[in-house]
């Protein structure tokens, strides 16, 4: 009995790349590669199919990365208006207790 190979993701898309632009044969690239000609054709099969879902996916996440920038940006800008309010408030505070203990000024 023959033990199962198994294939790297990086293997099977140049494999694939190499049927998809059509310069040789399913069965050269086979037998350069070592694999059955039917893999070939499967792995082939496998990217046509998956190349639409490349593109979309790269949209979403264009949208995504987009609203969460957005969103990061409204934060970034409530902290600021908060920090500044907090330091003003820290100012009026520090002259409250100067003007209330002159020894420490």
């Amino acid at each position: 009995m023959t033990k199962r190979r198994s294939f790297s993701d990086k293997f099977k898309a140049t494999v694939a790349l190499e049927a998809l632009r059509g310069d040789r044969t399913a069965q050269e690239i086979a037998a350069k590669h070592k694999v059955h000609p039917t893999q070939v054709t499967t792995w082939k099969r496998q990217a046509i199919d998956g190349l639409t879902g490349v593109f979309s996916d790269k949209v979403q996440r264009t949208e995504d990365n987009e609203a969460e920038v957005k969103e990061l940006h409204a934060k970034i800008g409530k902290l600021a208006v908060e920090n500044d309010f907090l330091s003003q408030g820290l100012k009026y505070y520090r002259k409250g207790i100067a003007q209330q203990c002159p020894e420490r000024r």
